[in-house]
């Protein structure tokens, strides 16, 4: 009970943390076929690539996977089985398994216009809109912003897709692909920087790193790694997935690092689910600022 405990407080904080603040770039296989690498001194061949690199978005209305949850608190992983189900521009819902036995212990959905978690061993869940949590709305994060980062994709703070008139907001670090023929496209939007990280001779984005610059609380950062991409469909999709949480230190809180792992088997684009949860009569409704304030003694 305990471990299910820490597991499910650890999987919202988690979530919760990647909504408002984002290592190493892991070594990945290289893709077949050419990658068009921008051209230094070329703005055109610039949006070129962002366009090429946006194209890579899965076409797929539907992702539904097995997968395998690992969350560190710092002192130890635990993991446990669960499904990851997503909808585009609907829903993405993680649910979390009892080991063996398979049944529902926990969900976390994140809707268009709410986010849900559900703790089905303490009969409990919260149920708020995006403005409803302080580092949500005020580092304007919204469900798209977590939908492209869970999808793999380029993306911009509180539109719902990049379309081609919106290349031009990116820019390409020329400096990477001189150094070491990687690419780093780059959005910066206020005290919020997004970063895309394409290895040399690797054609997927494999790190997507967003850091918020605060000028009294320092700077927190969320990377999302992503590695052994599989064809899914006519393109590729990573069954791998990890995030890292970095938050500084601030009054008496410390300085915090979470981390989790999201491992994905067999893909599917299966359509027969209902893409919204409702909540049993008999399951208590608690507020954010209660689920936060457990979170923080986590």
């Amino acid at each position: 009970m305990k471990t299910t405990k820490i597991l499910l407080a650890g999987m919202t904080a988690l979530l919760l943390a990647s909504c408002g603040t984002h290592k190493t770039l892991m070594e990945q296989k290289p893709a077949p076929g050419d990658t068009p690498r921008p051209a230094a001194d070329s703005t055109s061949h610039k949006l070129s690539y962002v366009q090429h690199i946006s194209d890579k978005a899965l076409y797929q209305k539907n992702v539904v996977s097995n997968l395998t949850f690992t969350v560190n608190n710092g002192r130890k992983d635990i993991t446990v089985p669960g499904i990851l189900r997503m909808r585009k521009d609907e829903v993405v819902r993680l649910q979390l398994l009892i080991p063996i036995l398979r049944s529902e212990i926990g969900r976390i959905e994140f809707t268009k216009d709410y986010v849900l978690f559900i703790d089905r061993i303490h009969k409990q869940y919260v149920k708020a809109g995006y403005n409803d949590v302080a580092f949500l709305r005020d580092n304007g994060i919204s469900f798209y912003t977590l939908q492209a980062l869970f999808w793999n994709q380029l993306f911009i703070p509180r539109q719902q897709r990049v379309s081609e008139a919106d290349m031009s907001q990116f820019s390409v670090d020329t400096h990477r692909l001189e150094v070491d023929g990687s690419a780093k496209i780059v959005l910066r939007d206020g005290k919020m920087t997004y970063k895309w990280v394409i290895p040399a001779l690797w054609d997927q984005i494999a790190h997507t790193a967003v850091s918020y610059t605060s000028p009294t609380h320092g700077t927190s950062e969320l990377s999302w790694f992503y590695e052994d991409f599989r064809p899914f469909g006519s393109k590729q999709f990573p069954a791998s997935q990890s995030v890292e949480i970095h938050t500084p230190a601030i009054g008496q809180r410390p300085a915090k690092t979470l981390k989790a792992s999201f491992e994905l088997d067999g893909f599917s684009d299966a359509g027969d689910w209902e893409p919204f949860t409702t909540p049993s009569d008999k399951y208590k409704k608690v507020s954010v600022e209660e689920i936060l304030g457990k979170l923080m003694n986590f």
